[in-house]
Parts: structure tokens; C-alpha cells; sequence
């Protein structure tokens, strides 16, 4: 239940608060006044669309806050998102900036205005004129249908819709696989061939380079032979010539031979001796590598068609031998993926076919609880229009299905399917006796149909109670004892829900156990409205200026005086206002 909504800077309103309790609550006013700023401010509350043109002229922004009672879904989303529950109470807000931002706010946290609207739903339920359109529309009909039906269509439509949405992905993955078999054969092709060179060549990671020295070495040597020749010669000549271990040698013994006399000496010596040492095993290495060097001509072929091979499948396959056998792993794997698509397209048939069987159960079963409902809502509605004068008025729910040979077949037919089963939902009204029943586009007025919505809510309020209804001039269109009537649903809609109702009607108004009054006012440059709730007094001079235009005329006042007196009537007999 809404306790209290606080507005400022939205529209025509500056700053206002209206208090609301339980009961039916009625605002009024004067054209352009701004009654509909509250409807606004409302919208903005449950996570509705932020609009920077709300915002009144001159100010930064608007902002509304709403105090309301946390009940269990209430509570849960505040819990959900770090908000606080003060005495069972939250406190919801919503601010929008005159650029068009906006920020909502919930038990005192910032929260996307998305879960707002997830609070707003579970919270209030708000039919304005647009509401009537709303209502022509097949969509609007089924589910007001399976709002009646209730929990037994519920579990089964969850569990289809589950199933639909399946068979969805199925078949469009299906159609993919189907779609695309020659695309995926070519690239089969292709992987079994790359596949087949790389296995050819059996690469190791890291071979290109140690097959690039070894070519390298081949090539050169005839010169790497010569040179290390050289080199052995001038470190250990076989020549008897001058070479580097014979003048190491003869520093050495030089050295050797003067050590006794200074430490200095001595240690060069030493040191001339570990670089002769040294010499030695460099002059042996320099040989040795010169004698295992050989000219091979059959081996360098080897390595250069080799190198030339791997080459090839760095050129297509990765940019190091490395990377080409990482590919060769991942074609495998794409490869059997591709040549098992077969067997997929065989699991995803019958998969479908299962889906679609399931389907055919589900959507029977719920035809049948939505006939079986249908006849009920019928009825119920009926009455209930009777009681708005309306008294030779029927509505009828039918059910009818749309052949289709591509949908589900049930009951020795093929229907075409949805989300919401093989039913199209349709209300016909007979608005006279003797009338045939037409679709509610066709055969209903705007003030017939504001009766019908209106006879739908309170006959939906019992099974999909909602604390609080927001009606927007849903009124429009009626008058005289119909207005009298709407105003007696809407009293007893408010005896088990919290009822707020726009409405430009006396005779609604009268029925009120709270009636607040959109004032304006204006300096000749801006125009400001305000909210006020109205004593007994005051009630009957609001009355009197809609139902005459005029606050003081004793006609008018007389007749407001009585339409409240049968408010109170009504009121004793069970109603609202005997205990308020």
C-alpha cells in the first residue's frame, strides 16, 4: 500500500504532499490543473520512463518519493539490492535532472530504475484511458483469460514456454547444420589435406633452427676447415714454426726462473702457467673440430629440402613450426566436430520431435483449463457489468486456434503455435438484449469499454490481488446513473485493495473516502497547481463546481449534498466510507 507521495518541481506542481491511507481515494480538479502529474509522478515511482520535459520550467530536476508498506516481495528486492525497511516501511524515490537523467532510489540505495518497476508491479497496478486500447489488442484479451484461470494454467504455461523456447534453439541450430552442409564439406577438405602435409613431414617444435645452423655449416665447410687449420697452426705448429704455446711456454720458463726472488714474479709466473694450460686445450679443441669438419654434399641436400618443407607449412599453417602443430590440434578437433555433424543433425530431429510432442500435451492442457475458465470469466464479468447499468450487457471469452501445417498437431487438427499455446483469446460483447455478441473493437464504446476494463479489474482482483489500483480517468465516456455505478465498483474494489482513481466525474468523487482537489494557481507569469485534501465542507463545493461549474449555486450544492448522502448509504450497507 502507498502511504505517501511527496512531488517537487514536476509539471505544474511545485511542492506537494498527499497522504493516502487505505479505502478509495479521488482526485480532482480543475482542466489542466495537473491532476494527471500524479499519475506522472506515480509512473516515474514504479520505474516508468523518465521524461526531462516533466520537469517544471526553471528548476535542475524533479523528484518523487513514495513511502509504502514492505511486503514480502517488497521486501525482498530491498533486501536484494542493500535498501533499509524502517517499521515495515520503504521509502522509494526517483529523481530526473532537466538534461534527462535519472537516478531511483530504493530503501535509500541507488538501484537501476528497472527494479523500481520490479516493486511497481508487485505493488500497484495502474489502468488509465490508454488501458481501453490496450484491451482490444489479443494479446491484452489472453492475458486478462490467464490471469483468471490462475495457478493450474500457470505451472503448465511456464513449463511450455520453457519447452518453446527450446525448440527454438533447435531448430535454428538445426537449420544451421542443414544450411551450411557443403560449406562445412569444403572445410573438411581443406583441414584433411593441411592435415595430411603436416603429418608427412612428422615436424618437431623447434627443428628449423637447428636444421638452419646445420645448413649453415655444410656450405662453409671447405672455409670453416681452412680457417680452423690456420688457427691450429699459428696456437700448435706441426711445422716446427714459431707458435703460440711455444712463446707461452718460453715466458713461462722465464718467469720460473726468478720467482724465488719476488712474490710479484712468482705470481706471474703462476698465471702464465694458466694460460698456457688454457692454450693447450683451445689448440686441441681447434684441432679436433678441424678434423671432424667434412664436406658432405648429400647431407646439406637433405637439410635444405628439409628447411624448404617446413618452410611450406610455416607459410600456411603459423608462423614457427610450434604454432604449426598447435594448428594441426585444433584442425583434429574442428575435423571431428564437421564429421560427426551427421550424428547431430540426428539428435536435433529427434530432439525436436520430442519438443514438439510435449508441446501438443502442454497446449491441450491448456486449452482445457482456459475453456473451462472462459465460460466462468464470462459469467462473472456479465454480472458485474449489470451492476455497472449495464444491465442486458454479455460478455463472452471464446477460444478459437489457426490452421497451420507447420504447427503442432492436437486434437485431429494442426494449429498454429506460440509462445502462449495454439489459443487465440478474443472478448465479444452483446451490449443490448437481442444483440450478437462482436469483438470489443467493433461493438462497444468508449464508455462501455471503460465499463468493461473496469468490470474485468474487480473481477481479476481475487485472482491476482494487487494493493493498490491507480485508475486515470477510466471514466471518460460515462455519465449519469452509469458514473453513479463505476463510483460503487470502485468503493467496493477499495474494500480489499487500496483504490486511487483520477476522475472528472461527481459521481465517482461522491463515493471517496478520501478526496483530494488539484488547485491552481498563477502571478501572471508562472502557473502553480497544489493538493488538497477536502473536509466534509469542502467535498460539497467540489462537488457542486463539477457537477455546475459553480462553487455557491444551492442547486448544485443540494445535488452534491446528495450524491454524497447515497455514497453514505452505500457505505452503511458494507462499504468503505462507514468506517472512515
Amino acid at each position: 500500500m502507498i502511504e505517501e507521495i511527496r512531488i517537487s518541481s514536476l509539471g505544474v506542481i511545485d511542492e506537494s504532499v498527499l497522504e493516502l491511507g487505505e479505502g478509495l481515494s479521488v482526485i480532482t480538479g480543475e482542466t489542466g490543473a495537473g491532476k494527471t502529474m500524479l499519475v506522472t509522478a506515480l509512473g516515474l515511482l514504479l520505474g516508468g520512463r523518465a521524461d526531462s520535459g516533466a520537469v517544471r520550467t526553471g528548476r535542475r530536476g524533479a523528484r518523487v518519493e513514495g513511502l509504502v508498506t514492505a511486503g514480502p516481495a517488497v521486501a525482498a528486492a530491498v533486501e536484494e539490492h542493500g535498501g533499509e525497511i524502517e517499521d515495515e516501511r520503504v521509502l522509494l524515490a526517483r529523481q530526473v535532472s532537466a538534461e534527462g537523467r535519472s537516478r531511483a532510489f530504493l530503501g535509500g540505495a541507488s538501484v537501476p530504475a528497472s527494479a523500481l518497476g520490479r516493486v511497481g508491479s508487485a505493488l500497484v497496478a495502474v489502468h488509465g484511458q490508454s488501458d481501453q486500447h490496450r484491451l482490444l489488442r489479443p494479446e491484452a484479451q489472453r492475458e486478462a483469460l490467464d490471469a483468471y484461470t490462475g495457478a493450474p494454467l500457470a505451472q503448465v504455461l511456464q513449463r511450455y514456454q520453457g519447452d518453446h523456447a527450446r525448440l527454438r534453439s533447435v531448430v535454428q541450430e538445426l537449420r544451421e547444420v542443414l544450411g551450411s552442409a557443403r560449406e562445412r564439406a569444403r572445410e573438411a577438405d581443406v583441414l584433411r589435406l593441411g592435415l595430411e602435409e603436416v603429418e608427412a613431414l612428422d615436424p618437431v617444435a623447434g627443428e628449423e633452427s637447428d636444421l638452419a645452423a646445420e645448413e649453415a655449416r655444410l656450405g662453409y665447410a671447405d672455409t670453416l676447415r681452412e680457417g680452423a687449420e690456420t688457427a691450429r697452426e699459428a696456437l700448435s705448429s706441426d711445422q716446427d714454426a714459431p707458435d703460440a704455446l711455444g712463446a707461452v711456454a718460453a715466458a713461462r720458463r722465464a718467469l720460473e726462473g726468478v720467482r724465488e726472488h719476488d712474490p710479484e714474479a712468482a705470481s706471474l709466473a703462476g698465471r702464465v702457467a694458466e694460460v698456457s694450460y688454457l692454450l693447450a686445450d683451445v689448440a686441441a679443441d681447434v684441432a679436433s673440430y678441424a678434423t671432424g669438419l667434412e664436406t658432405d654434399p648429400a647431407r646439406l641436400s637433405v637439410v635444405s629440402e628439409r628447411r624448404a618443407a617446413l618452410t611450406g607449412l610455416t607459410r600456411k599453417y603459423g608462423e614457427t613450426i610450434a604454432e604449426v602443430l598447435e594448428w594441426a590440434r585444433d584442425a583434429s578437433q574442428r575435423l571431428l566436430l564437421l564429421d560427426g555433424s551427421d550424428d547431430r543433425v540426428e539428435e536435433l530431429r529427434a530432439e525436436r520431435l520430442e519438443l514438439r510432442r510435449r508441446l501438443a500435451a502442454d497446449a491441450a492442457t491448456m486449452s482445457a483449463h482456459r475453456t473451462e475458465a472462459a465460460a466462468r470469466l464470462g459469467a462473472t464479468v456479465t454480472t458485474e457489468l449489470g451492476a455497472l447499468s449495464m444491465p442486458h450487457a454479455r460478455l463472452q471469452v471464446t477460444l478459437d486456434r489457426t490452421p497451420d501445417e507447420r504447427g503442432l498437431e492436437l486434437d485431429g487438427g494442426t494449429w498454429r503455435f506460440g509462445p502462449h499455446g495454439v489459443d487465440d483469446v478474443e472478448l465479444l460483447l452483446a451490449a443490448n438484449t437481442g444483440s450478437e455478441p462482436r469483438p470489443l473493437g467493433k461493438g462497444a464504446s468508449g464508455g462501455e469499454l471503460s465499463r468493461v476494463m473496469l468490470a474485468l479489474e474487480v473481477t481479476l482482483a481475487a485472482t491476482r490481488p494487487v494493493p493498490t489500483f491507480v485508475f486515470d480517468e477510466v471514466d471518460a465516456g460515462v455519465g449519469g446513473k452509469a458514473a453513479v455505478e463505476i463510483g460503487r465498483r470502485l468503493a467496493a474494489l477499495a474494500r480489499t485493495s487500496q483504490v486511487l482513481v483520477v476522475t472528472h466525474l461527481p459521481q465517482v468523487a461522491a463515493f471517496a473516502d478520501r478526496h483530494v482537489v488539484v488547485r491552481k494557481s498563477s502571478d501572471g507569469s508562472v502557473t502553480t497547481s497544489g493538493l488538497e485534501v477536502l473536509d466534509d465542507a469542502g467535498r460539497v463545493q467540489e462537488l457542486s463546481r463539477m457537477l455546475a461549474g459553480m462553487e455557491s449555486s444551492d442547486t448544485a450544492l443540494a445535488h452534491a449534498q446528495e450524491l454524497l448522502d447515497v455514497a453514505q448509504e452505500f457505505a452503511h450497507d458494507g462499504g468503505p466510507t462507514s468506517s472512515r
